[in-house]
C-alpha cells in the first residue's frame, strides 16, 4: 500500500504530537524524582492542620523550583489559599534570592 503525501503529512503531525506528550511525561516523572527528597506529603510537614517549619521550607523550595501555588497545593495536599499565602511570604522573603533553611 502506497501512502499519499497528505497521509504522510497527517502521520507526521500525529507523531509530533505523540513525541510532545512523551516529553511532557518525562518532565513530570523527573520532577517527581526530584521532589522525593523534599517529601512534600511527609507528616513532618504539618503540625496538626498547620504547616511546620519544615513544611514551610518545603513550600519555599518548591517555589524555588518554579512551581506555582496550584502545583504546591497539589504536591503537598494543602489548600490553594494556604499555598498562595506561602507564595506571598516566599516573595517577601526574597523569592529565589532568599537564604534556604535546613530541612529538619
Amino acid at each position: 500500500m502506497k501512502l499519499t503525501d497528505q497521509q504522510i503529512d497527517q502521520i507526521s503531525v500525529l507523531l509530533g504530537a505523540a513525541q510532545r506528550n512523551l516529553d511532557r511525561i518525562r518532565e513530570i516523572l523527573a520532577a517527581r524524582e526530584e521532589y522525593a527528597e523534599l517529601a512534600p506529603l511527609s507528616a513532618n510537614n504539618k503540625n496538626g492542620k498547620f504547616l511546620s517549619e519544615r513544611g514551610i521550607e518545603v513550600c519555599y523550595r518548591l517555589f524555588d523550583n518554579d512551581e506555582n501555588p496550584y502545583a504546591v497545593a497539589r504536591l503537598m495536599n494543602i489548600s490553594y489559599t494556604a499555598a498562595a499565602n506561602r507564595h506571598a511570604t516566599w516573595e517577601k522573603a526574597g523569592g529565589k534570592n532568599r537564604r534556604p533553611s535546613p530541612l529538619t
